[in-house]
């Protein structure tokens, strides 16, 4: 049987490693907490869709200490009035994964990745894997050999811990 998210990502001619995971543990957290992952070498892959007439979308991936901007940085890059994170259904119909597993590679629709810009520092960061029993460990120049793949300054905005 063929595996999509792992074709696409084995095209980028990039290296990744495949890290297996228990899928009750596959959200950020209870992830990094099991498996030694810190919050900022974990990246998350958000779908945001922007609401136009069609809507627009994209995979924002930021690392695991901020928050996806959407409502300034993406709305505004996308060209719309308003944006939101689509809902579970949405990210499962736009991508074919469900949330925990989200990877940008292989989608089920070809969808923009843009990678925000603090990501490009990281020696690698670990990824959704397309399902939430694995997860991908990658460098940045795997990330960046994706089709659709655009750095963005500002995408990502550092959750305030205090």
């Amino acid at each position: 049987m063929s595996d999509p998210v792992l074709e696409a990502l084995a095209a980028t001619g990039q290296g990744f490693e495949v890290v297996e995971c228990d899928p009750a543990l596959a959200d950020t957290a209870e992830f990094g907490a099991t498996y030694g992952y810190t919050l900022t070498e974990s990246a998350n892959a958000i779908v945001v869709i922007g609401k136009s007439n069609p809507p627009v979308h994209v995979i924002c991936l930021a690392l695991a200490d901020s928050r996806v901007d959407v409502n300034h940085t993406v709305r505004k890059r996308l060209g719309v009035r308003r944006a939101s994170f689509a809902s579970a259904d949405q990210t499962r119909d736009l991508t074919g994964m469900e949330i925990g597993g989200v990877t940008p590679f292989g989608t089920s629709s070809p969808l923009p990745l843009w990678i925000d810009e603090r990501i490009m520092a990281c020696e690698r960061v670990i990824i959704g894997g397309g399902s939430r029993s694995r997860k991908f460990l990658v460098p940045p120049a795997t990330l960046l050999a994706h089709p659709q793949a655009e750095v963005v300054g500002g995408l990502g905005v550092v959750i305030d811990a205090g």
